[in-house]
Order: C-alpha cells, then sequence, then structure tokens
C-alpha cells in the first residue's frame, strides 16, 4: 500500500502570506532541517513519497470538485450551494457562477495554488540532495523520475489555471520577498523536460521498481501514467502530434500489461472494483481514515435530498446527502439511455423505500382523480423494497399517470426540474443524482470521509485525449477510432452499432460532448473547455446560472493576492487581467 505521508513532515516554505503579513514565512513545525531529513536513503523515500500527498488536497475533495470541474456547461447549484442570485460567503458559489470570484477566494488559494508550490518546493529540496542521500543506483533514476513527474503535474495544474506563473526550480529556504511570472511557454518547456527524464527513467509496473518499492505500492507513478499525463500537457500547449502520438502508446501499448478498458462501464464505480485495468493513476485513500489526513468526500456532494421523501430515511447504502452539485439540462440531454450504458451507469434515478413509517397512502382527493384506485384507499402505496422516488430526464407526459398503480411513488421529471432553455424551477433538492463516488463502506450514515480512491488519470479519459489530438490534426477517421473504443465498451446490450459514429461526426464539440457522457464528475471538465476555448462560450450556452456573469477573463483563475502583496510589488508578478 502507498505510504501515507503527512506534508507537515518536511520543512516547507508556504508560498502563501495571509493578509496581514508582508512577506512570506518558513514553515518547519517538525524542526527537522532538510539536510537531516534527505540524506539517509529512508528519509528520502519519505520525501519522495510526501511529494505525492499534496494531490490529497485538491483531488476527491469539494474544493477540487468546485475547482477543475464545476462553473462549466454540465453542472450548477443544488440547493445546499445557493443559486445564481446567492449572497452567500461561502467559497464554492463564485466558482460555480463566477459572481464575486475575486483574489481572496481561499479554495482558490488554499486548494489549488498553495498546495501545487508546496509539492513542488518538497522536490525542489528533494532533488538538491538527491546525490548524497544514498540511494541505491538501481533506485536513484526512478526517485528522480518520480520527483520530476509531481513537479511536472502541479506546475501543468498552475500554468493552466494561472497562467503564467513563478517557475522555482531550487528550493526556497528562508526569507523570499520577490517573485516574477515565467511565460506560459516557458513553464511548458519546464513540464516537457520534466516529463521527458520521468518517461525515460519510470518503469512500466510497480513491480518493476527497485526497492524498497514494491508491487504493493498502489498510487506510485509509472511509466503509463506519465505517458498518460504527456499525452494530455501536449494537448493543452497545442502540440497535438505529440499528444496524439503518446495517447495511441497508453491506448494501445500496455494491453500485455494489463492495461484496457474494464468491460462494464458501471464496474469502474463498484468500490470493490477500485483498482481495476483502466486505472493509470489514483490518490490512495486509505480504509483506515486516520491515516488520510482528510479522505475523500465526494461521495455526498452530487447526491438529492431523498432523505425528506416518503418511505426514505437516511442510510448508509444510499449515502450523505450534501445537495451541492447538480446536473444542467444539458448534461441530462447528451445522454441516449435507450443507448448507453453510461447515464445509468453515473447517475442514480431510482430510490427504493427503506423506511415504513413514512409510506405515504392513498387519499380521497387522489381517489376523486382516478376512480379506478377506489378500492385502494388508504392503503400503502408501496412497501419496504418498492420504488419510493424517481427521477427523470424525460417527461411524464400524462399528469394523472402519477396517480396511477404504476405510479405510485414520489416522481420528479425533467419538466419538473428545468425550463425548456435550462434554467432551473424549484428548490433544486430533487434530481438525477451522480453515484459515481458512493461508499457503501462507510461506519454510519453520517459518516462525511470516504476511503474511496480518487482517480486522476484513467484510460477513458487517454482515449478520448487521443480523439482530440486527431480531431485538431484533421484525421477525423482516427478520431472516430477512438471515441468508438469508448462507445463500444459504454454501448447496452444489442446497442453496439447505434452507439458507432463516423468521422463525419468528428468535431471538436462532440469530442467535448463525449468526455461529458464518459467523465462527468472526474474533476476535468473545467480544464477541458479552457483547453479547448470553449469555456465561456459553453458556459454562456448551457449553464444558466452563470452566463450572465462569465467573461473571457475567467478563463484564468485570480492569483491569490496576498500572495502579490507578501512581494510588496518587486519583480514581475501582476494580477490576471479582470481581477
Amino acid at each position: 500500500m502507498h505510504k501515507i505521508i503527512r506534508p507537515l513532515t518536511f520543512a516547507l516554505l508556504v508560498l502563501a502570506a495571509s493578509a496581514c503579513q508582508d512577506q512570506l514565512d518558513e514553515f518547519n513545525p517538525s524542526g527537522a532541517t532538510a539536510e537531516a531529513v534527505f540524506t539517509t536513503p529512508e528519509g528520502f523515500e519519505t520525501a519522495v513519497n510526501g511529494a505525492y500527498t499534496y494531490n490529497r488536497v485538491i483531488y476527491g475533495k469539494e474544493s477540487g470538485l468546485a475547482l477543475l470541474e464545476m462553473g462549466t456547461d454540465i453542472w450548477t447549484n443544488a440547493q445546499n450551494n445557493g443559486d445564481s442570485q446567492s449572497s452567500n460567503t461561502r467559497p464554492q458559489p463564485p466558482l460555480m457562477n463566477y459572481q464575486g470570484l475575486n483574489t481572496d477566494n481561499v479554495w482558490v488559494k488554499n486548494n489549488l495554488w498553495t498546495p501545487c508550490y508546496q509539492g513542488i518546493n518538497l522536490v525542489n529540496q528533494a532533488l538538491k540532495y538527491i546525490n548524497t542521500a544514498g540511494l541505491s543506483a538501481p533506485r536513484r533514476p526512478s526517485a528522480e523520475a518520480e520527483l520530476r513527474f509531481m513537479r511536472a503535474w502541479y506546475y501543468y495544474h498552475l500554468v493552466e489555471s494561472f497562467g503564467a506563473v513563478p517557475l522555482r526550480l531550487e528550493p526556497t529556504e528562508g526569507v523570499v520577498n520577490t517573485a516574477t511570472r515565467a511565460s506560459v511557454q516557458e513553464v511548458y518547456a519546464q513540464i516537457f523536460a520534466d516529463l521527458d527524464f520521468a518517461v525515460a527513467n519510470l518503469p512500466v509496473t510497480l513491480g518493476q521498481f527497485a526497492a524498497p518499492v514494491t508491487a504493493n505500492d498502489y498510487g506510485r507513478i509509472t511509466r503509463p501514467a506519465a505517458e498518460a499525463f504527456a499525452a494530455k500537457a501536449y494537448l493543452s500547449n497545442g502540440q497535438y502530434q505529440k499528444a496524439a502520438n503518446y495517447a495511441r502508446k497508453v491506448t494501445t501499448g500496455y494491453t500485455g500489461q494489463g492495461i484496457r478498458l474494464v468491460t462494464s462501464y458501471a464496474s469502474l464505480w463498484d468500490i470493490n472494483n477500485q483498482k481495476n485495468s483502466e486505472v493509470l493513476w489514483a490518490v490512495n485513500y486509505s480504509t483506515n481514515l486516520t491515516f488520510n489526513a482528510g479522505s475523500n468526500t465526494a461521495h455526498q456532494w452530487f447526491l438529492m435530498k431523498y432523505d425528506d421523501q416518503p418511505g426514505m430515511a437516511r442510510d448508509v447504502a444510499n449515502g450523505l446527502p450534501g445537495v451541492r452539485y447538480m446536473p444542467t439540462r444539458f448534461l441530462l440531454d447528451l445522454y441516449n439511455e435507450q443507448n448507453d450504458a453510461r447515464y445509468l451507469g453515473s447517475f442514480k434515478q431510482a430510490w427504493i423505500a427503506n423506511n415504513a413509517s413514512t409510506i405515504p397512502r392513498w387519499s380521497q382527493a387522489e381517489v376523486n382523480q382516478n376512480p379506478a384506485l377506489a378500492p385502494l384507499l388508504n392503503q400503502p402505496k408501496f412497501t419496504v423494497g418498492d420504488t419510493a422516488v424517481f427521477t427523470s430526464k424525460r417527461s411524464i407526459d400524462d399528469f394523472q399517470q402519477r396517480y396511477t398503480r404504476r405510479y405510485r411513488y414520489k416522481t420528479y421529471d425533467i419538466d419538473d426540474l428545468y425550463n425548456a432553455d435550462g434554467s432551473l424551477k424549484g428548490e433544486r433538492r430533487y434530481y438525477p443524482s451522480l453515484r459515481k463516488f458512493d461508499d457503501p463502506t462507510r461506519a454510519t450514515p453520517t459518516v462525511t470521509e470516504s476511503s474511496r480512491d480518487a482517480n486522476m488519470l484513467r484510460l477513458g479519459d487517454i482515449i478520448l485525449i487521443g480523439a482530440e489530438a486527431q480531431v485538431r490534426l484533421g484525421k477525423t477517421d482516427s478520431a472516430a477510432y477512438y471515441v468508438n473504443l469508448v462507445r463500444t465498451r459504454a454501448a447496452l446490450p444489442g446497442r453496439t452499432a447505434a452507439m458507432q459514429v463516423t468521422p463525419a461526426q468528428m468535431t471538436l464539440d462532440f469530442v467535448l460532448d463525449e468526455r461529458a457522457r464518459e467523465l462527468a464528475g472526474e474533476q476535468v471538465r473545467w480544464l477541458d473547455l479552457k483547453r479547448t476555448g470553449k469555456l465561456v462560450e459553453r458556459v454562456r450556452a448551457h449553464n444558466p446560472d452563470a452566463r450572465t456573469s462569465i467573461q473571457d477573463f475567467h478563463a484564468l483563475r485570480p492569483i491569490p493576492q496576498s500572495d502579490i502583496d507578501a512581494v510588496g510589488g518587486r519583480g514581475d508578478f501582476p494580477q490576471n487581467p479582470g481581477y
């Protein structure tokens, strides 16, 4: 199992000053010096492991979902986030609707900017001492490769989110009061230099690492994962042929090592099947929640408020309803559930009665509307184990159907939830709920933390990165080949032919739609829209809460103002335009 190292073990510089500070602070809670930590093989391995831990601040967290998935065309506010007019001062509404997104948003600072720079600084410290750490000759190249991969990974998140950023390749030690933003191309040049080293020096499988790494160190980066990230990074930088080459290698080059799409899309989300053939890299959260320094919480934020419905009570199996994020009508309309298993593989639409005490009975008013129900007057409408609530992405046309024996449970159809233009109706409490991150292994219904892993790279994602690269290269036949790989897997029995696409259908927008169907909720959507230059266009077209607020400058996040203030104007460290 991949070791879980708390970041506070290390002497770190926090690259984010509080509003009252005028310089950056050195943070060393353990009292250990970097030299003492990094100059033994054992200490150096803790540094390598520690470089991974900052992903735990971003992936599988509510803040990370808000930063990397929300404010897009496929998600909008549910009730507990407030609606588009909310004056709520919590950090997530501005990331959802762009109203009031400013330079002191604490999630932008504490859950993206700061952890990425903390991870980078730890990598830089470790690399400074790598030649004096006493590593074995077989281990040294892969240790450096892991570290340089992590530096590239964190810089990718920074450059895609903020644009030009300070580029630090040496450890920050002592007080630093100057900063200069390197250009996007300078940052990418370093990302690619680090990735080239990582790809050349990482083994293909965990079992091929030199000691002390073992085949059980799940969550450690390997060559296929590094190449998958390279495909995404080159695509983001407009180097489409290199992106296509890496995507092809990951898609077809490692079947002998067991890397392939799982047969059933729904099985990807089975908590007993997390370590499957499709996952290239994940945050490995422990089943011992005390080890996680903050566990996965994604299971709760997409769930509707089911526990106030007739026949329902909150329980472990149905989950903890956070009622934060609900799908836009656009996202629901993207799925053809007659052909595509990904809708029911991704969304829960039926809730099964588990509370006999709140099951409703047929009333006189309902009998008056449908006299055929007279024999059922005062009888329970359903029993425990029957459907209690049904949320439909389609219209239930005849209102009278809601009062027949077939429709004896509570229904919320597409017309109850949305207007024709996609704007929201009602209280935003009841809706088809993303089920990918459900955790039926939690100890009690009120436990907020989950041991579920958080996938950061998986094969379905990279196959569609390949399709996007091929569209950019004008090779629509190759793009269709890649798209059909995921659509064939997604086809319901007997519907494979109906799921196939043709080269004539291959456009950038089609690939983005396909990525929504395949990857909804997986912390890639904001970067997808930003990478393709479609963020503003698609939010205005499909996100009614944000369409009037989003501006062109929102394609970059605001630099935390406290960091700009900390350098006091020394160096070239301006704020992003518009903020």
